[in-house]
């Protein structure tokens, strides 16, 4: 599907320079850019899907573990000991 993008003189100039430099078409390059943006926003979107699913299951149970007890667990991996993940509190 064949799809027009309008971009300043400026912007055009620094596409073309690049795909000089990388010895890829204007085309590729902007694929290439789309393609990324696309995909790093759509990370983006579950992460912040995912948080707010957290946080409801937080709101609605009560349940967590503490900063100092996740500290604590994640220097025992640093240190490479075989530790289980804290327990959850109410």
């Amino acid at each position: 599907m064949a799809t027009s993008l309008k971009l300043d003189e400026t912007l055009k100039g620094r596409v073309q320079h690049l795909a000089s430099v990388r010895r890829r078409s204007a085309h590729w390059i902007m694929r290439e850019a789309i393609q990324q943006y696309v995909e790093r926003e759509e990370r983006r979107e579950s992460f912040k899907r995912d948080a707010l699913r957290a946080w409801d299951h937080y709101q609605a149970s009560g349940r967590h573990v503490t900063a100092e007890d996740a500290d604590a667990w994640l220097v025992k991996l640093e240190n490479g000991e075989d530790a289980d993940p804290p327990k959850c509190r109410s």
